[in-house]
């Protein structure tokens, strides 16, 4: 008998895994859908495909048929540079997003620059706002430099730590107060690796906004996925061609650059119909109507800087409140209570207003992702939000930004910086006077006659202004978020917003809290620690 291993036909006898590298985007997204309609390997799909058969294939069932699962299969990283705070808010309100951007806690921004929109020949509102903006860098470098020397008074360098160290770290907390001044105006960068699915969803997005920055940004991004993307490789292939060529070998030269400084387009065919959605833009203004009939008269309701609304109603009512909610600046729990009293008519007319306008691709407003366990009505400054933005594994509601709220004085009711650190520094008035003068201007831009007067009002609102946003998650996200951001190295705004939504959750879910790590923020923490 024969001592070699008995394999039957067609049995598996080892899985192959392999990592690609150097397929376009398209292409690759092209192979991958294959696997459901061919049996080619990856390799083979791979070898005979090109651009012009992945735009056709798409063409066919990406558009046609409305398979959108291939376009999830096509990543591209881009650059995005030079861009306001505020449109860098707008940009990254993204579900499935992955990116950095530039740090307010760890970089000074007194070189960004900023953002001026158009007005129109406006003189008047032009100067304010740049006269505001100017201002408000002064009073950030200048917070920034007292407070560092304030930190540097109280808190020794310990022998332990190297001087370097010590500066970076004290630096750091000073851009923690300092950063409530930089207006939205601010210049930031940041980079994104989005699918091709998300990007067109992105780019329709940005094309539907009111503030003229973003359309022009949505543009932008829908035309660097259709034209050519930039070549890192491209000065270091060009070098070894102009080698071939020295050496006399002017064909392989050529097929060298053929081969490695082609033209590479990322997404032109799955972002070449992307734009501006109507009925986002139908649907936005119905729902500032009805939000404005409802609550005509009711004065914004005093609320804490977290309510964890507890369930009480039907899922109609939540669905009819988030949509209120993301049309008002008025808390969730406020319109709820009013949403509930209504007749079951007319609760079901307001969900209608959410859906009714939709087109055949649409996907459904962010509000219908209703019936989380836990809802968090979150009021706190902007720059904290920033922050708390990050989190993806839950449904973000945010309210339009607005100086109605008022604004927060950075660290106020914590144990480690804020209001006695400013004060010691000798910045408080100073701080205190920008802001108001900022919010002020914000009012006068707005009320002037400037093309898109409104939109351009809010760039000069600073990071400390309160922004309400509905935080929708489980049980698991609560634990996370509030493990996290509580931990001493972060900012003391969002460990503050972590510890009310942890202190929240311990009166409602009192037997579930306990099982969260949480720091206190309550308790004084080594400010040398990050």
């Amino acid at each position: 008998m024969s001592s070699e291993t008995f394999v039957p036909h067609g049995a598996r006898t080892q899985t192959e895994v392999f990592a690609i590298h150097g397929a376009d985007p398209e292409v690759l997204a092209y192979a991958m859908a294959k696997y459901s309609r061919s049996a080619l390997s990856m390799r083979e799909s791979l070898t005979e495909l090109n651009a012009q058969r992945a735009e056709q294939f798409l063409n066919t069932f990406y558009f046609q048929y409305g398979h959108r699962s291939i376009a999830d299969l096509a990543h591209v990283a881009f650059a995005v540079e030079r861009l306001s705070l505020l449109a860098a808010i707008v940009l990254v309100d993204e579900q499935r997003w992955d990116g950095q951007e530039r740090s307010t806690r760890y970089q000074n921004f007194l070189k960004s620059g900023w953002y001026l929109p158009d007005f129109g020949g406006h003189a008047e509102p032009a100067q304010l706002y740049c006269e505001t903006v100017e201002n408000l860098f002064a009073i950030y470098e200048r917070t920034t430099t007292s407070v560092l020397e304030a930190l540097r008074r109280r808190v020794a360098c310990p022998e332990t730590l190297k001087p370097e160290a010590y500066e970076r770290t004290l630096r750091a907390r000073a851009f923690d107060v300092a950063r409530y001044l930089l207006p939205l105006a601010t210049n930031t960068s940041l980079g994104q690796i989005v699918s091709a699915r998300t990007l067109e969803t992105q780019v329709s997005r940005l094309l539907t906004h009111p503030v003229a920055e973003v359309r022009d940004l949505g543009n932008r991004l829908r035309e660097a996925a259709a034209g050519a993307a930039w070549n890192v490789n491209n000065g270091a292939a060009q070098a070894f061609a102009a080698k071939l060529d020295a050496a006399g070998s002017a064909a392989l030269a050529e097929e060298a650059r053929q081969l490695f400084v082609r033209e590479v387009r990322t997404a032109p065919t799955l972002v070449k119909y992307a734009q501006a959605n109507a009925y986002e833009t139908l649907t936005r203004a119905e729902l500032a109507q009805a939000a404005a009939e409802l609550l005509a008269g009711a004065p914004l309701a005093s609320a804490p800087m977290v309510d964890l609304v507890e369930r009480t109603e039907s899922l109609e009512v939540e669905l009819a409140a988030t949509l209120l909610y993301s049309a008002s600046h008025h808390s969730y729990r406020q319109i709820r209570d009013l949403v509930a009293a209504l007749p079951a008519a007319r609760v079901a007319e307001i969900v209608d207003l959410g859906i009714r306008q939709r087109g055949r691709h649409d996907e459904a407003l962010r509000a219908f992702h209703a019936g989380a366990a836990l809802r968090f009505d979150i009021l706190m400054d902007i720059g904290g939000f920033r922050d708390m933005h990050r989190h993806r594994r839950c449904t973000q509601i945010i309210q339009d930004f607005t100086a109605a709220h008022g604004y927060e004085t950075p660290g106020a009711g914590d144990m480690e910086a804020g209001v006695d650190i400013l004060a010691e520094a000798g910045a408080l008035a100073g701080f205190h006077a920008a802001l108001d003068a900022a919010h002020a201007a914000s009012a006068r831009i707005a009320a002037s006659a400037a093309p898109e007067a409104a939109q351009s009002a809010l760039y000069v609102l600073p990071l400390a202004t309160r922004i309400r946003s509905l935080f929708k998650m489980d049980f698991a996200e609560a634990q996370y978020i509030s493990e996290l951001r509580s931990a001493p190295a972060g900012h003391f705004s969002y460990r503050r917003v972590a510890w009310e939504m942890y202190l929240a959750l311990e009166r409602q879910h009192p037997t579930l809290a306990r099982h969260i790590r949480v720091t206190d923020f309550t308790q004084p923490i080594d400010l040398l620690q990050r």
